[in-house]
């Protein structure tokens, strides 16, 4: 019986995924629980890449302290997960759609390093949206134009919901055209288990997984424009003011980047990106967490994300630096 791309992906994926696993020592009675000391620096030292893409061994033995709620995947930006805890079915994603969102704008509208790219002129929807209740908005003004690197800077860092739309209707004319965009580049990129329903991820029908999101993570961390907006703490924008950054785990060192989303029906959820030297090259370690205190409010299931994703950085961090315990 032959398989499609997509099912041997699946296929080799998963296995590889069980061992590696079972060669880092990470059992059943491992994933949860435990605790995290210091966080690492960002320059860590492990051993040359292997099948696992350096992993092997590093955290042997140790006890992950993986979330215990919904759903976490970790793994090399150039590997296979290594480690997958937490049922991976389809959950809501809240504002982690934007990163899908911003990859769509920068495949068709590529920008190089620097470069501002088109003014794009903020239109009377997405002004009025500012006033709309219950939503993450930025303030812009009808008429006003903003250049494409701006847009994306507040879609990413603040999380506008209406920045999302307007790109969307800037690109495709509806909002509804965009989103099949963002559904084809999910396929193309074996997303078989993520549906976009919405640029922003308001909807709740905008569902993925935990290695689906760390496979579009991979994807938009090769693009350094986008790998440059997801690392700034704040951003001053002309007629606004300076905007924080929604990712608070920015503070921990050697993160750069990546995503929030949250609200009441999908809980707390972070992609993270910390930076690793593996086989003495700077490599990225990139993480997703899931559906955190679902059915809470969404600054309580976000504490969660990051709480949770800090502490399993921390221990990451101290299993990834044998340098510092050698002296």
């Amino acid at each position: 019986m032959s398989l499609s791309p997509a099912h041997r992906n699946r296929v080799t994926g998963g296995a590889l995924a069980l061992f590696l696993l079972t060669a880092l020592g990470v059992t059943a009675a491992g994933t949860q629980g435990g605790s995290a000391s210091t966080t690492g620096t960002g320059t860590d030292v492990v051993s040359p890449a292997g099948p696992d893409g350096g992993l092997k061994g590093i955290v042997d033995g140790a006890t992950i302290p993986w979330p215990k709620d919904g759903q976490t995947a970790i793994g090399l930006e150039d590997a296979l997960p290594v480690g997958v805890p937490g049922e991976q079915r389809p959950v809501p994603i809240a504002s982690l759609a934007k990163v899908m969102t911003a990859h769509v704008i920068l495949k068709e509208h590529p920008l190089r390093p620097g470069e501002a790219g088109p003014g794009i002129e903020v239109d009377r929807q997405a002004a009025y949206e500012v006033g709309v209740g219950g939503e993450s908005t930025v303030p812009v003004r009808a008429g006003r134009s903003y250049s494409q690197r701006r847009l994306l800077e507040l879609l990413l860092i603040p999380s506008g919901n209406n920045i999302a739309r307007l790109l969307s209707r800037w690109d495709s004319g509806t909002q509804e055209g965009f989103v099949k965009k963002m559904q084809r580049a999910a396929d193309e990129l074996g997303m078989d288990r993520s549906t976009y329903t919405g640029a922003s991820g308001i909807e709740v029908t905008t569902t993925s997984t935990a290695t689906d999101q760390l496979t579009l993570a991979r994807q938009v961390m090769k693009d350094p424009v986008f790998r440059d907006i997801v690392a700034s703490r704040t951003v001053t924008v002309p007629g606004i003011g300076p905007i924080t950054n929604t990712n608070s785990l920015l503070d921990t060192p050697g993160v750069v980047g990546l995503k929030t989303g949250s609200s009441t029906p999908a809980g707390g959820n972070l992609l993270w990106a910390r930076e690793v030297r593996v086989g003495g090259r700077t490599r990225l370690l990139l993480g997703a967490v899931l559906h955190q205190r679902a059915g809470t409010t969404p600054a309580e299931g976000l504490r969660a994300a990051v709480d949770g994703s800090r502490r399993l950085i921390a221990a990451l961090g101290d299993r990834l630096d044998p340098a510092r315990t050698e002296g």
